[in-house]
């Protein structure tokens, strides 16, 4: 008689692993389903539009306020209860959204709720970021690494996406967004108990905390910048990119799909070959040698791509796959910088390093649109190209000077 054989259980790591993509996934669909209905609401009830795009920007601002902090909150209350907190905070928002108030009452009320919400995203990218490369088996964290930036980029399209489907600006949208923000809880709260980090008592956090990382990582936080740079900020202004080539304003606007449809396709296959590489035997540098590699040849597709842009203009197609390269290498650079620093660090160091990288993609997103612009205004031919290029340039020098093994 056959004996069954018990099936073996997930082990955390897995289980871990699970829990942060999907309640990621839910919340994060929930998010940017319920930020074009606010912005929807508010064009409807009149509001200025100076003031909706204040609006707009204040979760930005409540990210950029709590992100130097995320390494200090996650030692006084865990990385575990941290995530949960980071996953009820946007569903109270969500339900306070709904509260019958009108006015300034109203307004004043929104803008508190979407600061917190935005601050909770912080606290969620940080973590959910350094958990999934601490969760991820070293072979396998490149490509674990890239599903998830993946994952994150389709909600970007599916939030959106589900808002259409239900009505963009009808009672019921609020509540399905709450709904996807209540399933993300849930998943959240499935994060199995983590291990106390061994650094708990000796790393620095706060201001010090994100200083020390910066001075680990100074190149790899770089290569974040302009990660965000290309992919995060070029997408916002690609549409008056195009309407300066003279293309119209939808087919402008398509340029945005290009860029994101780059980083939505090259991230995992991107992580699956710093896996890969880095397990070649004889390398040189090793695995952070691959890594390091791989970087510096997306900073070159970055350099090359913004030198076809003098002609764009004469062929505007080419606006196409250059808007894709963009945002595809920007996107790898980001992915891969995150890998780099999960195969390096641990616990609240690995925080306080993904809580400056994440400042650094940040800081490029923020810094493109308005530079970009004022390129575009000065000197429309010449000023997008050379600010671009230089960009693109100073970033890939300093990944050729790094050297792995070293301070990068």
């Amino acid at each position: 008689m056959n004996t069954p054989v018990p099936l073996s259980s997930p082990s955390p790591a897995h289980r871990g692993l699970l829990a942060v993509f999907g309640s990621t996934f839910f919340e994060l669909t929930g998010y940017f389903m319920l930020t074009p209905w606010l912005v929807l609401r508010l064009t409807e009830q009149g509001a200025p539009t100076a003031l909706i795009g204040l609006f707009a920007a204040s979760a930005w601002i409540g990210i950029l306020l709590v992100t130097p902090f995320a390494s200090a909150i996650t030692r006084a209350l865990g990385r575990r209860r941290t995530l949960w907190l980071s996953g009820a905070v946007p569903v109270v928002a969500g339900i306070g959204y709904g509260l019958p108030l009108e006015g300034a009452a109203a307004l004043t009320l929104w803008f508190a709720l979407k600061m917190l919400a935005g601050m909770a995203s912080g606290l969620r990218w940080v973590l959910a970021e350094a958990l999934v490369a601490e969760f991820a088996p070293a072979h396998l964290r490149g490509r674990a690494v890239g599903l998830f930036e993946t994952m994150v980029g389709a909600t970007f399209v599916l939030g959106p996406a589900l808002l259409a489907a239900v009505g963009p600006s009808s009672t019921m949208a609020l509540w399905c967004a709450v709904a996807l923000l209540a399933v993300g809880l849930v998943w959240t709260l499935a994060v199995p108990p983590l291990p106390r980090e061994g650094d708990a008592h000796t790393a620095h956090v706060g201001w010090r905390g994100v200083w020390a990382a910066l001075r680990a990582h100074p190149v790899i936080m770089a290569a974040g910048l302009c990660g965000g740079f290309f992919e995060s900020g070029l997408t916002s202004v690609l549409p008056l990119y195009g309407v300066s080539l003279g293309l119209t304003a939808a087919a402008a606007t398509l340029l945005v799909s290009a860029s994101g449809l780059g980083s939505a396709l090259l991230m995992l296959p991107a992580g699956a070959l710093a896996d890969r590489l880095g397990r070649r035997p004889g390398q040189r540098g090793g695995a952070g040698g691959a890594r390091l590699r791989l970087m510096r040849a997306c900073a070159a597709v970055t350099l090359l791509a913004t030198l076809a842009v003098p002609w764009v203009a004469g062929t505007p197609w080419l606006a196409w796959p250059v808007a894709f390269l963009w945002g595809g290498a920007g996107g790898c650079l980001y992915t891969l910088a995150m890998i780099d620093i999960g195969a390096r660090e641990r616990g609240v160091t690995l925080v306080n390093s993904t809580a400056v990288l994440v400042m650094a993609y940040t800081l490029g997103g923020v810094l493109a649109p308005s530079l970009v612009g004022a390129a575009l205004q000065w000197a429309p031919r010449v000023g997008l190209p050379a600010l671009l290029a230089a960009v693109a340039l100073l970033c890939l020098v300093l990944l050729a000077r790094a050297r792995a093994g070293r301070r990068i």
